[in-house]
């Protein structure tokens, strides 16, 4: 008999568009396991979904499973069986294992030895009675964040489950869940063509579904979408946002996607359109239209899953809804503008940071003390070190306005608005909004020096703050993002703001401790530390740098970030595009440090070296001075060029210098020149901590 199609479908309320599309990613390789786990052949799994239903479609599925015959050796016969013939526990342990009775456990003579095998026979079975069971196993497989209960039923899903399709070919695959069977019906779109709908064959059902008014894939309600945005772009000389976020929500919506063009009134134009494109795209699921001249247009695009021929009545509706978000909006903008935002600043003592750390205010003053001590050790001065602490005062400021209570994406954002109608400075605004920057990795830095201050001041209190009372995050849990944080602060040290992060986070936690927070300084400290170089480690194993590399740089005490990149990205580089020079420092260093006595100190005598290790004394003086100015120059590249300089006078020491001269004294002041030697190396890398290539 020929293979056949099986499509089964779990039709639901309206399931939520995130979860939805996390469950459609992984409903294909659930039902894969599923099969395979029952020995079912079959060929690709299609997968479908749209808010209302989940669709598997497995091609060239068999009417029975193969019939097989599988043999395992097991133990020696004289092991598995005793002297009486009986079976030992090491032939019912191996018996069980592959699922026979002991006693049909046969004996084969190889070679003189015997062996004991199990043969397990595994009969064809009928797929389609294999069937239910599997696919009400595949329901419960699906996870979500949340499930429910409904009616009287202890069955749990994301909403409700409403009805069930389940074919193999032409035939009803009886699935039950949730009081339900399954049936050879399907529903439609709800409001165009609820149904239900006779389905002929698991293969037809795609095809009913879409002369019922269901697009059944995401990717295809998307490329509607779009189609019919490009469409709508190209008759008005207007330009959509589409954020893959929304989008991604708003495909999960709508069964049937019909794009619509909403207005507002011109009057909202006057406040911020962050404010208005927030309403729009995170409350409404609308996409604003914007002028080709970049400026926000008073209209929107509705992604409607009614009916078309209602178009008027959708968008109208929808257009009274946006209007009563943007009256809201530019009232709570208009009122806030009748304060300047420095009188924000004392109502965030009424805002709690941290049951700890304090109110928000607290944290405020914090952030213009570490702006301070940044802005200094950056070296600004003069107007751009004092909007660096204005900005840092008024930072947190809006966070009390209604704006931003009622559109919290816009926190930072209307506070540069706010600013500058207060006739704060452009600088001090920019800092403000930019202060929340990088958002995520990848995301762009402050624009400004002063920007960057503002923006590491913040978030490096939170991290200090938090790990002093022990909120630091675990293995599976950062509740306050810090890794986040740490991430964004080193961004920000690799785009240009030339500071000291320990230095940074001494000054942190001094301000801590001056406020009055009993914590283990010396504890947290080292614990901060080693959060922002393990965060190093993992950006630079992230771009490509070998483990080993990082862990010599390491090994050699660095703890500045920039420090470590920098080493970490010159060795690296040494390794990778001028092994001579590699296998040079790799060389000097075994050759030394295999033999060295480090108990011994470096305390040279010249006046009892001979010749050759005279030489290698010099070279090794000249080294550290070298290597000193190179690495105070920040120039890894240069100090690492004068550490194989030393493979010359390191050779010439071991082929004509007897190190383990019989003389004890000799054989001392020969040690302590290669621990002398291996010293230069110490502020540099670990080479020994490097794999040879």
């Amino acid at each position: 008999m020929a293979n056949k199609t099986l499509a089964f479908e779990i039709g639901t309320e309206e399931l939520p568009a995130f979860d939805l599309h996390a469950a459609t990613e992984k409903l294909g390789g659930l039902a894969a396991a599923a099969l395979d786990g029952a020995k079912i052949p079959h060929g690709d799994i299609a997968v479908y979904s749209t808010p209302r239903r989940l669709i598997v479609v497995v091609a060239d599925v068999p009417e029975a499973t193969e019939a097989a015959v599988e043999e395992f050796r097991g133990p020696a016969a004289k092991i598995a069986f005793d002297e009486n013939g009986e079976p030992t526990m090491a032939a019912i342990g191996f018996a069980r294992g592959k699922g026979v009775d002991p006693a049909a456990l046969e004996r084969r003579d190889e070679n003189g030895t015997e062996y004991v095998y199990a043969v397990k026979e595994t009969p064809s079975l009928d797929v389609a009675a294999l069937l239910p069971e599997l696919l009400g196993s595949l329901i419960t497989a699906i996870q979500w964040p949340k499930s429910q209960r409904w009616g009287s039923r202890r069955e749990q899903f994301s909403r409700p489950v409403r009805w069930l399709f389940a074919m193999l070919g032409d035939v009803v695959v009886p699935v039950e869940f949730a009081g339900l069977v399954a049936g050879d019906t399907t529903r439609g779109h709800r409001f165009l063509a609820p149904g239900p709908f006779k389905v002929a064959t698991a293969d037809d059902l795609v095809d009913v579904l879409r002369a019922n008014n269901v697009v059944p894939s995401e990717a295809e309600r998307e490329a509607s979408i779009r189609e019919q945005v490009k469409a709508i772009e190209a008759e008005t000389g207007l330009v959509a946002e589409l954020p893959a976020k929304t989008m991604e929500e708003v495909v999960n919506l709508t069964e049937f996607p019909t794009v619509m063009v909403g207005a507002f009134d011109e009057l909202f134009l006057a406040v911020p359109k962050e404010i208005t494109v927030d309403a729009m795209l995170v409350h409404q699921r609308y996409f604003p239209l914007f002028n080709a001249d970049g400026s926000l247009s008073n209209k929107f695009l509705i992604t409607s899953n009614g009916n078309p021929e209602f178009h008027d009545n959708i968008v109208d509706g929808n257009q009274r809804v946006v209007a009563a978000r943007l009256y809201d909006a530019k009232f709570f903008y208009d009122e806030d503008l009748k304060e300047p935002l420095e009188a924000y600043v004392e109502k965030l003592s009424e805002v709690v940071f941290q049951e700890s750390l304090g109110t928000t205010r607290a944290k405020a003053d914090r952030i213009v003390a570490m702006a301070k001590h940044l802005g200094a050790d950056a070296g600004l001065s003069g107007q751009d070190a004092a909007d660096a602490q204005r900005a840092a005062l008024l930072c947190k400021a809006d966070l009390v306005t209604g704006a931003v209570v009622e559109f919290t994406s816009v926190q930072g954002i209307m506070g540069r608005y706010y600013a500058k109608a207060a006739g704060e400075t452009d600088q001090v605004a920019d800092a403000i909004a930019d202060h929340y920057r990088p958002r995520f990795a990848g995301d762009d830095t402050p624009a400004s020096m002063v920007g960057k201050v503002v923006a590491t001041a913040d978030k490096l209190d939170t991290i200090c703050g938090l790990f002093a009372v022990g909120q630091g995050p675990t293995g599976s849990s950062d509740p306050f993002a810090l890794r986040r944080s740490a991430i964004g602060i080193l961004a920000m040290l690799e785009d240009g703001l030339d500071v000291s992060l320990v230095d940074a986070i001494d000054a942190s936690l001094d301000v801590y401790a001056k406020g009055g927070l009993e914590f283990d300084r010396d504890a947290v400290r080292a614990e901060v530390i080693d959060f922002f170089v393990t965060r190093t480690k993992v950006m630079l194993r992230d771009s490509g740098i070998a483990a080993d590399t990082v862990d010599a740089v390491l090994a050699a005490g660095a703890c500045e970030p920039m420090v470590i990149m920098a080493r970490a990205r010159a060795l690296e580089s040494a390794r990778a595009n001028d092994a001579e020079t590699f296998d040079d420092l790799a060389t000097a260093y075994a050759r030394a440090n295999n033999l060295r006595d480090a108990d011994l100190g470096s305390d040279v005598d010249v006046a009892k070296l001979a010749s050759d290790a005279v030489a290698l004394n010099d070279a090794v003086s000249q080294a550290e001075s070298d290597v000193a100015a190179a690495l105070k120059a920040d120039d890894y590249a240069a100090a690492l060029g004068v550490l194989a300089s030393l493979r010359k006078p390191i050779d010439g020491f071991f082929e004509n210098v007897m190190v383990m001269d019989d003389d004890a004294a000799v054989r001392a002041n020969n040690l302590k020149l290669l621990n002398r030697f291996v010293d230069v190396f110490a502020n540099v890398a670990d080479f020994g901590k490097m794999s040879k290539k």
